[in-house]
């Protein structure tokens, strides 16, 4: 059973590479996309996803504030998108599985 996958960023491109590279992943499925936080906090509560990407350097609710603003009984499971290092220290300290850094490249 493929984990149900919400992708919330600001930047269109990077959700774009996110779609891409998570295209031929067997084990997920993107169910759907946010810009912002409040659009994310609505998605979880509707969508329900396993697993969410998440920017933590977003305009309005960041990141951060964005997790803050979900029912603690809807936490799906969280990588963070950190734009830089000092945003990495910060987004382990969060209850995320793990980080990933936005500027990757594909191999």
């Amino acid at each position: 059973m493929a984990l149900r996958t919400l992708l919330v960023d600001d930047e269109p491109l990077a959700r774009r590479g996110l779609v891409l590279r998570l295209a031929g992943e067997p084990d997920v499925e993107i169910i759907g996309e946010s810009g912002n936080g409040e659009d994310a906090v609505r998605a979880v509560a509707q969508l329900e996803p396993d697993l969410m990407f998440l920017d933590v350097q977003m305009p309005g609710l960041d990141g951060f504030a964005t997790l803050r603003a979900m029912p603690p009984n809807q936490n799906p499971l969280l990588v963070s998108l950190p734009p830089y290092d000092h945003y990495a220290i910060r987004a382990r300290e969060a209850p995320a599985l793990d980080y990933v850094p936005k500027a990757i490249e594909a191999n």
